[in-house]
């Protein structure tokens, strides 16, 4: 079956029927020879230089698994800034793309859902897609009009009509999603947990300790409130890793222009 593809300043990008969609950006980079041997003249020298493309390739698999929810997988892959990956955690990477997920996936579920309002046959009157970038949208309606009447054919398995709308909570939930299955993300998860209850534990010790020592430093005005002190901070830091960890790992909202 035809896929298309599609080029645009620094990128390439090609769709494989049935769910294969992949993007490469490209830019050339000149990097010199730096083993040219001293015998060379200059010339020589300058013509030894080369120029090397550096690339960004990322790699989409969706896969429709019954109406209203596909399962995405996908991978980036890149020649340059290798070293990042030695000092940056994967699961850091993995939530910032979560945020573009995020941004878009409020937007297709709600544009699905006008799509089959006014029929697939009729998606254009559904979407407004004036721009270049665009082009792609209209090649894969096209696709699939073409291969599949505009629409999924689910057989006696499913029937047509879209699952009702949840939650955003429940729709752009991470966890469930993402983190439970992925290795990097979910053993940040746990430690930022385990970070969390002994920050709590460390701010009940804390507070103990000025009513069960009364001798020494405790004595001291200064010394009782530089422990109330560090136990409040202790609490603190540990309701706002609650909070960073239910955002970054759990459910983290998009404001939408149209909502």
């Amino acid at each position: 079956m035809d896929g298309f593809d599609a080029e645009r300043e620094h990128a390439k990008t090609k769709f494989i029927p049935p769910c294969l969609y992949y993007t490469c950006l490209e830019s050339p980079a000149i990097q010199s020879n730096k083993s040219v041997s001293s015998a060379l003249t200059k010339e020589e020298s300058s013509s030894s230089d080369h120029v090397s493309t550096r690339r960004v390739l990322m790699t989409l698999l969706c896969v429709p698994v019954s109406p209203g929810n596909s399962r995405l997988i996908w991978a980036n892959s890149r020649n340059i800034g290798l070293w990042i990956d030695r000092i940056v955690p994967q699961w850091i990477f993995h939530m910032r793309l979560n945020l573009v997920l995020d941004s878009d996936l409020y937007l297709l579920h709600v544009e699905e859902r006008k799509i089959m309002k006014v029929g697939p046959p009729n998606w254009h009157k559904a979407c407004f897609v004036p721009t270049k970038s665009d082009a792609h949208i209209v090649a894969f309606r096209g696709w699939l009009r073409k291969y599949s009447g505009g629409q999924l054919d689910w057989g006696a398995e499913f029937s047509k009509a879209l699952p009702p709308t949840p939650s955003r909570e429940q729709l752009m939930d991470r966890y469930w999603s993402h983190v439970v299955n992925c290795s990097s993300c979910s053993v940040a998860y746990k430690g930022f947990h385990v970070l969390e209850v002994v920050l709590q534990i460390l701010s009940i010790v804390l507070i103990g300790i000025p009513t069960a020592i009364n001798h020494g430093l405790m004595r001291s005005v200064d010394g009782r409130i530089t422990v109330v002190s560090m136990a409040v901070l202790c609490f603190a830091a540990s309701r706002w890793l609650s909070f960073f960890i239910y955002k970054t790992f759990h459910f983290h909202d998009y404001k939408h222009a149209f909502c």
